[in-house]
């Protein structure tokens, strides 16, 4: 099945997205990195404009939610007296550039990133979702989130590769980004709109051999909740994250900056080990298996509560399990062991290995149904 139509734009700063609870207002951070004292600013407009919860996205971004519309001036001019808004409304939408979250000052990865930004203006008219990966560390780590050119490392060296193709490009740093600009030229020209992801391009054309050829590593694994040279990892269920509770760690900590991840977790720099607040310090933990939307009543597509069911069924099942307000998926795109599609009618579907979107194999399972019987799938 095909997925159903959904916003064809993430919610920025300028242009919000109106939710159940008011507007989600997005922050891309540059880099993937706010210093303290940003991160301490953001919980607190958070309180102040918003619900106090924080959303962490599987882009690596933050979204204060619960915003009043009469209001949304004024966060704006907040945000950019904390240097949270750097560019203009255009290129701030255009800004959909995730990095490995264990980049070091001055290595490739960062160097590359810092490049791309200062270029967005000479990228032509792209869909509103269309990204990049900088993922120039010593094996890919970002292969399974979403993006559409990568700058990978392989055998030979650094590549540019097309999303949806094996292989890529020989690159050097001191190519990668104009190179990345000419493959989105190319993708802009061959689509003709017909296509927002270069994934779904190539299942329809052909990619230039010129933009193949190279392999990557094989892609090391995600970064969990523990300790690592960057500093400290902790999760935050289903992404939900209180603000005070943020606020109250990275003070207790000392953390220097905080650096957001597209696992839902944070990296917390040169932080001395404190009070978890609330957030996961454990790298089994199981909700760090389970994807849960918002749901009701926060998103107004949705048909049901998401997240009880999800806590409720974390330690009953080992399979990664995703739940869904409704069909859009929008919480994980990629196929999963187990999803649970919210109905109309307050009940589930059930879908094995696959989407939001896909025939269920069995539907109309109640919250007690699954409470009981979800070890059997």
């Amino acid at each position: 099945m095909s997925r159903p139509a959904a916003k064809g734009w993430c919610p920025g700063a300028y242009r919000p997205m109106m939710s159940g609870d008011g507007l989600v207002v997005r922050v891309r951070p540059m880099l993937g990195r706010l210093t303290q004292a940003q991160a301490l600013g953001l919980c607190q407009l958070s309180q102040s404009f918003g619900s106090g919860v924080i959303d962490l996205t599987s882009r690596a971004n933050l979204q204060i939610r619960g915003v009043a519309e009469a209001d949304h001036e004024a966060l704006l001019m907040a945000l950019n007296g904390l240097d949270l808004l750097p560019d203009d409304p255009d290129l701030e939408s255009r800004r959909n550039i995730l990095i490995a979250p264990d980049w070091t000052q001055g290595d490739d990865s960062a160097t590359m990133a810092a490049e791309l930004v200062a270029r967005l203006h000479v990228l032509p008219a792209l869909p509103a979702k269309f990204g990049f990966a900088i993922d120039a560390g010593p094996a890919p780590i970002l292969t399974r989130n979403s993006a559409d050119i990568r700058i990978e490392r392989g055998p030979e060296g650094l590549l540019l590769r097309a999303d949806g193709a094996d292989t890529g490009r020989a690159v050097t740093v001191a190519t990668a980004v104009d190179l990345a600009l000419d493959l989105a030229a190319w993708f802009f020209e061959t689509s003709q709109g017909r296509h927002k992801r270069v994934a779904g391009l190539l299942r329809d054309a052909e990619l230039p051999a010129v933009w193949q050829g190279q392999r990557p590593f094989a892609p090391r694994p995600a970064l969990t909740p523990g300790t690592t040279q960057t500093g400290q990892i902790l999760g935050a269920g289903f992404g939900q994250i209180d603000a005070q509770a943020l606020a109250d760690l990275i003070e207790t900590s000392g953390a220097s900056a905080l650096r957001t991840t597209p696992w839902r977790s944070i990296l917390l720099e040169d932080a001395v080990p404190a009070d978890s607040f609330g957030f996961i310090t454990d790298a089994e933990d199981p909700l760090l298996r389970i994807d849960a939307c918002p749901g009701q009543p926060l998103c107004t597509s949705a048909h049901v509560e998401t997240r009880k069911l999800a806590r409720d069924l974390a330690r009953l099942t080992t399979k990664p399990l995703h739940v869904s307000g409704c069909n859009k998926g929008c919480a994980r795109a990629r196929a999963t062991d187990l999803t649970l599609v919210g109905r109309a009618d307050g009940q589930f579907d059930l879908v094995k290995e696959g989407h939001a979107w896909d025939a269920p194999a069995q539907r109309g399972l109640t919250h007690d149904d699954l409470k009981t019987r979800i070890g059997e799938f």
